[in-house]
């Protein structure tokens, strides 16, 4: 058991599946599998979309972003998740968890404002393709970069310190599988509305509205595309974006269902399940959705393995 005093554990237990014991190897066996998959996959996009230069455009610049905020994103979880699950010691020290804490919802806020920059530009391509190279310059695509990062950063280290402030009362515990605002709100004890009011503003900022602009990039993008009077036409547009929208569901789905509530209202198993999603499968999946619908990445990584083959 993990030593703790009144104010301040030395570290905590993730419960994590300590209740379904018979899940905790074939979950081992996925993270070991997918956790690589994951890494390799945002590895080989980032790659190539530095070297092949028909991918140096403001997209493929959105989505090597996304490939690393990913890439950190999974890391900040997964290596601790497979160290609780492949020993007897489930435990995380206190400042393991503080930096898995920032890690973790820094990378969070950043990609919810990432997909939404990434929806502007898929809607400035399609809706006014005269005038793409012209908005989407060099200077802004940087400019829409720093801010997102910097947005991120003061928004999740602001909520997380927050947190971090709350009154732990001696509990060492959490039934989860990593630290997670909504998670060591609902441990704390004393006054936590305060808290709750301020994680539910935070989300409202980096969750509802980023959606909300997405949504209406995609409703305009819709009815440009039902202008369009080629079906080829037709159809690279909606190539185009059906892979980012994909992205969008699988991330948004998850974090909404786990953020916009009241942490004291989430159900025991929904936070372990929501970051498995959120935190693993959609890391893993995103190079292949984006890899597996657009000729031009396709076409650049296969470039890319044969130069490699060549070299040899």
């Amino acid at each position: 058991m993990v030593a703790v005093n009144e104010s301040l554990p030395e570290g905590f237990l993730l419960l994590g599946f300590a209740d379904r014991p018979w899940l905790e190897l074939p979950l081992f066996i996925v993270l070991l599998l997918t956790y690589p998959t994951a890494m390799m996959g945002n590895v080989a996009i980032i790659v190539v979309s530095r070297v092949d230069p028909r991918l140096h455009s403001p997209m493929y610049f959105f989505l090597t972003n996304l490939s690393f905020l990913d890439m950190c994103y999974t890391t900040s979880i997964v290596p601790q998740m497979l160290l609780n699950l492949g020993s007897s010691k489930k435990t995380i020290s206190y400042m393991g968890c503080v930096v898995q804490l920032y890690v973790f919802h820094i990378m969070g806020g950043t990609e919810c404002l990432l997909l939404a920059i990434m929806s502007f530009d898929r809607y400035v391509a399609i809706c006014r393709p005269l005038h793409y190279t012209l908005i989407m310059n060099h200077r802004l695509c940087t400019l829409l970069a720093s801010t997102m990062w910097l947005t991120g950063v003061i928004f999740a280290f602001s909520e997380a310190t927050l947190t971090l402030q709350l009154p732990l009362c001696g509990v060492n515990k959490l039934d989860h599988l990593l630290c997670e605002i909504p998670v060591l709100i609902k441990a704390a004890c004393g006054e936590k509305e305060a808290n709750e009011l301020a994680l539910s503003v935070v989300c409202i900022f980096i969750l509802a509205v980023p959606l909300c602009l997405i949504l209406a990039s995609y409703a305009s993008i819709g009815r440009a595309v039902l202008k369009i009077k080629s079906s080829e036409g037709r159809k690279k547009a909606f190539g185009t974006c059906s892979s980012h929208l994909i992205v969008v569901f699988l991330f948004y789905g998850p974090a909404i269902s786990m953020y916009l509530q009241p942490p004291s209202s989430i159900s025991r198993d929904q936070p372990k399940f929501m970051a498995l999603f959120y935190g693993v499968v959609t890391p893993t999946l995103n190079p292949f959705i984006y890899t597996l619908r657009n000729k031009d990445v396709k076409g650049a990584l296969g470039k890319l393995g044969q130069s490699l083959l060549n070299s040899k």
